[in-house]
C-alpha cells in the first residue's frame, strides 16, 4: 500500500485471531478486503503475555476448524509463541491480504457518499465497510486506588514477563483470574513471598473423569450460553494450562506458602486494606467447581457414557490460617513488598472512531457484532453472541456470521431495477431501445 488514497470494499482493523478469522470468511465469499495491523500478526500473544504462558485450553480445542497444531499432542497446551505462529500459518494458508506495521488513526463516515474515510499511517483509505477486530483487551487498567508511591514498583500483568524482571522483595498480586493466579504461582515457586488478592471467581476443574473442562462446557451447552448470568458481570475465571494443565485450588496454593487476602479495597500511607470476604469468595468458587462436577456426573449417567469415576476431584484442603484469620491490613514496607502486579483486566478505547456506534460509556452498540452505525462491525467482543465469543474457536464462528451479513449487504447493492436492466441490455446489443420496439 502506497501513500495516497486506496479504495477497498471492506477494511478489517487488527490481525489477531479475530482479524485472521474475518479475513478467511471474507475470502471464501469473494469479498474484496484488506486487513491492517499496526504490529505483527497475533502480536498480543508475543509481547502482551508473560514468558511462560501457554494457552488455557488444549490444542484440540483452542484452534480454528481448518488447521490443527500438527506438532502438538491434542491434549497439550500450546506455548504463546506457538499460538502466534499458528495464526501466521493460518493466514498464509489462504493468502490473507494483511498489511502489518500500519496503524489506523481515525475513521470517519463520508458525507454525501457511502462508506468511510480511514486515516492510516500509510495514507488514506476509502472503505465501504469497516470491521473492528481489535478485541476487548486493548488497554491495561490499573485502578484509581493504586498508591502514588514512586518507590513502589507497580506494573500491570500485561507487562509482567518473569520473576527476574522484578526488584528483590515480596510481591502483591491484585486479581485472581487466570493471569493473576498463574503469575502469583510462578513468583511463589521462584522463592518470592507472594500475597494474592482474591475476589469473586469461577473455578472449574482442569479435567474431570478423563475430559477437559473445555469439553464439559461444550457438551453441557455452556459455551453457547447467549447471556451472562445476572450478577456475574465482574466474575473472573481461574484456570491454568501451565505444567500440562492443573486445577486451580487456592487452598493448595496457600498450603505451599502463598498468602491469600481478600479483595483489595484501599491504600493509605503505605498500608493496604483488604475486604473481609476471602472465605466467602473461596466458598463461591467451590460452589462453581462442584456444580460443574454435578452437571458432568448427571450428563454421564443420562447418556450412559463409560467414563470412570474421579473421587480425587472432590478432595478438599483444610482452610489455611490466612483464611481462618484473614489479613485485613498490611503495611507494605513491613511486609517487604516492593512490587504490586495489577491483574485487573483491560479497557477498550474507540476514541479514534468518529462514528455513531457507541453508548454514553463508549461501549459498542451492536447486535451480534453488527453496529447501530450502518457499515461498522465489531468482532472479538466478550459475549458478542455467546460465552465463547472471545475465545479462539468462538471468534471464528462470529466472524463467519459477520462475513455472511456483509455478503448479504453486497448482494442488495447489486440490485438493478427494470430500466437499468434494459439499459444494460441495450448497451450490450442484446435488446432494442424501448422507443424502437414495434416501430
Amino acid at each position: 500500500m502506497t501513500a495516497g488514497i486506496t479504495e477497498i470494499d471492506t477494511l478489517v482493523v487488527g490481525a489477531g485471531q479475530a482479524g485472521v478469522a474475518m479475513s478467511e470468511h471474507l475470502s471464501k465469499l469473494g469479498v474484496p478486503h484488506l486487513v491492517l495491523e499496526r504490529n505483527r500478526i497475533a502480536e498480543a500473544w508475543r509481547s502482551g503475555r508473560w514468558d511462560s504462558l501457554v494457552a488455557n485450553g488444549p490444542a484440540w480445542h483452542d484452534r480454528f476448524p481448518g488447521l490443527e497444531f500438527d506438532d502438538l499432542d491434542p491434549d497439550d497446551f500450546a506455548p504463546k509463541e506457538r499460538v502466534a505462529a499458528y495464526f501466521e500459518a493460518y493466514a498464509r494458508k489462504f493468502n490473507a491480504p494483511i498489511r502489518t506495521g500500519v496503524e489506523v488513526r481515525q475513521i470517519t463516515r463520508n458525507s454525501g457518499q457511502p462508506g468511510f474515510c480511514v486515516d492510516t499511517s500509510a495514507g488514506l483509505i476509502q472503505a465501504n465497510r469497516v470491521v473492528v477486530a481489535t478485541g476487548a483487551f486493548q488497554h491495561p487498567v490499573i485502578p484509581a486506588i493504586a498508591p502514588k508511591d514512586p518507590g513502589l514498583n507497580q506494573i500491570h500483568s500485561a507487562h509482567y514477563r518473569n520473576p527476574e524482571q522484578l526488584p528483590a522483595g515480596a510481591v502483591l498480586v491484585v486479581g485472581a483470574g487466570s493471569s493473576g493466579t498463574q503469575i502469583a504461582d510462578e513468583l511463589q515457586r521462584s522463592g518470592r513471598t507472594v500475597y494474592l488478592s482474591v475476589g469473586q471467581h469461577d473455578r472449574p476443574p482442569r479435567a474431570y473423569r478423563q475430559r477437559d473442562f473445555c469439553w464439559w462446557l461444550g457438551v453441557l451447552g455452556e459455551w453457547d450460553a447467549a447471556a451472562m448470568k445476572p450478577g456475574r458481570e465482574h466474575v473472573t475465571i481461574a484456570v491454568s494450562g501451565a505444567d500440562g494443565g492443573r486445577t486451580v485450588d487456592f487452598r493448595e496454593l496457600a498450603q505451599r506458602g502463598l498468602q491469600l487476602v481478600g479483595l483489595t479495597e484501599s491504600f493509605d500511607h503505605g498500608v493496604v486494606s483488604f475486604r473481609a470476604d476471602l472465605a466467602d469468595n473461596l466458598a463461591r468458587g467451590d460452589e462453581n467447581y462442584l456444580a460443574l462436577l454435578e452437571a458432568a456426573d448427571a450428563y454421564i449417567e443420562r447418556n450412559g457414557l463409560d467414563l470412570p469415576p474421579d473421587p480425587q476431584a472432590r478432595r478438599t484442603f483444610p482452610d489455611p490460617e490466612c483464611v481462618t484469620r484473614p489479613i485485613l491490613q498490611l503495611d507494605l514496607a513491613a511486609a517487604g513488598i516492593t512490587t504490586i502486579i495489577w491483574a485487573t483486566g483491560f479497557a477498550t478505547d474507540y476514541s479514534w472512531m468518529k462514528v455513531d456506534a457507541f453508548d454514553a460509556n463508549g461501549k459498542p452498540r451492536h447486535q451480534r457484532g453488527i453496529s447501530t452505525e450502518s457499515g461498522i462491525y465489531f468482532l472479538g467482543l466478550p459475549w458478542q453472541s455467546r460465552r465463547g465469543s472471545s475465545f479462539i474457536w468462538g471468534v471464528w464462528h462470529d466472524a463467519k456470521y459477520l462475513a455472511d451479513q456483509i455478503a448479504i449487504q453486497r448482494q442488495y447493492l447489486t440490485y438493478r431495477d427494470a430500466s437499468q436492466r434494459q439499459a444494460d441490455a441495450v448497451g450490450l446489443g442484446l435488446a432494442a431501445p424501448k422507443s424502437a420496439v414495434g416501430a
